[in-house]
């Protein structure tokens, strides 16, 4: 099952083939157990999309819940992947978390310049040593395409990686 225009994207770049596996397994599993709901992490946010196109897509008689990202008490989202942090990259990363809160209140404040938040975002998670951006995005939050904040919500996507440990997370600014 493919979905190119949503795949190569944020995590698609550095990941070309991995969302064609995950739609095709998803979309056997789908055959094969026909459930009335499914359920995604909003943490995956690019993969809840592309599962949500390939349901409509493929015609499954399928309700897709997109759940809240669980986070530990410092803001860091939940993930196993978080275990292969250092104690110092794991206090780093949480500056993950306090540049999505910074852009979800520029946004509040009304600043609707994208490449501004991202810029300033950038700038925070740049002060963290062992921190070394992969991407920070901001997109239309159910299209993947170019966001119209104050029309439509937009999702702020990014990943960072702590040493090895790759990180990712999100936001949603609500357009209206």
């Amino acid at each position: 099952v493919v979905t190119d225009e949503l795949s190569a994207k944020l995590c698609g770049r550095s990941r070309p083939t991995h969302f064609r596996g995950v739609t095709t397994i998803v979309a056997k599993l789908f055959n094969i157990i026909q459930p009335e709901v499914a359920v995604f992490g909003q943490k995956d946010a690019q993969q809840a999309i592309i599962i949500r196109r390939m349901i409509k897509d493929l015609n499954f008689d399928v309700r897709l819940i997109v759940a809240p990202i669980v986070r530990e008490p410092d803001g860091l989202a939940m993930s196993s992947r978080n275990k292969y942090l250092s104690r110092e990259e794991r206090e780093q990363a949480t500056v993950l978390y306090q540049s999505l809160k910074l852009a979800e209140q520029e946004f509040a404040k009304g600043n609707r310049n994208l490449d501004e938040i991202k810029r300033k975002m950038q700038q925070l998670i740049a002060s963290r040593p062992q921190a070394r951006i992969d991407y920070i995005e901001a997109v239309d939050a159910l299209t993947l395409g170019a966001p119209k904040p104050g029309e439509r919500d937009v999702l702020v996507a990014l990943a960072v990686f702590f040493g090895k440990t790759r990180l990712i997370d999100n936001t949603i600014l609500k357009g209206n």
